[in-house]
C-alpha cells in the first residue's frame, strides 16, 4: 500500500516529523464508527485518535478534528468559526472538497483549503493520530504539530 497522499505530502511540506501506522480498513463499517474502529485496529487511546469531520458554519465550509470517543458540540464548532450555525457536510460534498473519501478525510492537504480546528483538550497529549489521506492509514504526529501542518487552530470543539 502506498504512503504517498496529499496529505503526508503536505505534512512533509510543512517539515513536521511523523509516523504512519496503516490497518485493514473495515469495509462494514458505519460512518460514525470509522475513527473508532481505526483506534482499535491500531491499539491506540481512542481520545488521541482523532476524526475529521467536514461542517459547514454558516453555509462556509470548515473541518474540525476531535477525539474518536467524543461528539461534536455544534454550537462550539460555530463559535470556534466566528459563526451562528453549523451543520454536518454532506459526505459527497465532503469528498469533493477535500479530495479525499469518507474514511479517509485528513485536515491536511486538502484539495480546497478551508478553515482548520482542533480540539484544544488533545494539546496535552505528546502524539496523536489523524487520517493520513486514504482509508487504513493513520499518521501519528504532535499536536502542536498537527495545528501547524492544518493552519488549525485549537478551540473547544467537543459537547459535555
Amino acid at each position: 500500500m502506498s504512503t504517498q497522499t496529499p496529505s503526508t505530502q503536505a505534512l512533509k511540506r510543512a517539515g513536521v516529523d511523523f509516523d504512519i501506522r496503516e490497518y485493514d480498513y473495515p469495509h462494514d463499517h458505519g460512518h460514525e464508527r470509522i475513527a473508532l474502529q481505526a483506534a482499535e485496529a491500531i491499539g491506540a487511546d481512542p481520545a488521541r485518535v482523532l476524526k475529521t469531520l467536514m461542517v459547514e458554519v454558516d453555509g462556509k465550509p470548515a473541518c474540525a478534528v476531535i477525539p474518536s470517543d467524543r461528539t461534536l458540540s455544534m454550537k462550539r464548532v460555530a463559535t470556534a468559526f466566528g459563526g451562528k450555525a453549523a451543520q454536518m457536510m454532506d459526505a459527497a460534498k465532503a469528498e469533493r472538497l477535500t479530495g479525499f473519501h469518507t474514511g479517509g478525510i485528513s485536515p491536511f492537504g486538502q484539495r480546497k483549503r478551508v478553515p482548520v480546528a482542533i480540539e484544544v483538550a488533545v494539546m496535552e497529549f505528546p502524539t496523536v493520530v489523524i487520517n493520513g489521506g486514504k482509508r487504513g492509514m493513520m499518521v501519528i504526529l504532535a499536536p502542536t504539530d498537527a495545528l501547524t501542518a492544518a493552519g488549525a487552530t485549537a478551540q473547544p470543539l467537543i459537547a459535555d
